[in-house]
């Protein structure tokens, strides 16, 4: 849940991020809305305003530009856990949105690329600084201190309610491994060497619990 005055903050930055591109505050107030509105959607446990925040602030952190923090806003604008398009979808609501506040066309190409490498089946096309950015931002989430990973993995899970839960622990721990399975998790320097550790640790962590799991019949980050 993210606070009133949390908001105004995050809406403040917005209508920064967009000035130099001579965005004026009344033009960039009804998109920032209609993102506000898509990420408080009913269906949405963990891909909500608190997501974009704590991406936003690793992307500050790691010394993402424009491109990467407009990407950060849009990476899950589009969010339907039945779906496989989101990362599409959220990429041309971007460019809709971004062309309609007059911002270059390079840009505007620049944003939906880097929200379009956020789909993990992709990820591994898309390379450079700015990409491995909003790689790492949008995967810190892994790093996170125990109780923040439970409640984010609890979250997923209720994104996933209409999958039994045979299909989720099969599902979610292929996606878990998967991520273990790769030389690191971080591609930037400061999280290979800040999270890494605690991320395998967290994903070895669910993946045991997954596995405890079996008999009481009882995927994606």
């Amino acid at each position: 849940m993210i606070s009133p005055e949390r908001l105004d903050l995050m809406q403040r930055a917005w209508v920064g991020l967009l000035r130099p591109f001579g965005a004026e505050p009344v033009a960039a107030y009804p998109p920032f809305d209609r993102l506000v509105a898509a990420h408080a959607e009913p269906h949405r446990h963990y891909h909500t305003l608190e997501h974009v925040g704590e991406v936003l602030r690793v992307v500050g952190r790691l010394g993402g530009g424009p491109a990467v923090l407009l990407a950060a806003w849009f990476h899950d604008a589009v969010y339907d856990s039945t779906a496989h398009d989101n990362e599409a979808r959220s990429a041309e609501l971007a460019e809709r949105e971004l062309t309609a506040l007059g911002l270059p066309a390079d840009v505007v190409a620049k944003v939906a690329d880097l929200v379009r490498s956020t789909a993990h089946f992709a990820a591994e096309a898309f390379h450079g600084p700015e990409f491995d950015i909003l790689h790492d931002a949008d995967l810190a989430i892994l790093a996170a201190a125990e109780a923040r990973y439970l409640r984010y993995a609890a979250d997923v899970r209720k994104e996933y309610a209409w999958v039994s839960d045979a299909d989720y622990r099969a599902g979610r721990t292929k996606v878990l491994e998967a991520f273990l399975n790769r030389e690191r998790v971080f591609r930037t320097p400061v999280m290979v060497q800040e999270g890494e550790e605690a991320a395998r640790r967290n994903l070895r962590a669910e993946v045991g619990g997954l596995a405890g799991c079996v008999g009481q019949d009882s995927i994606l980050p």
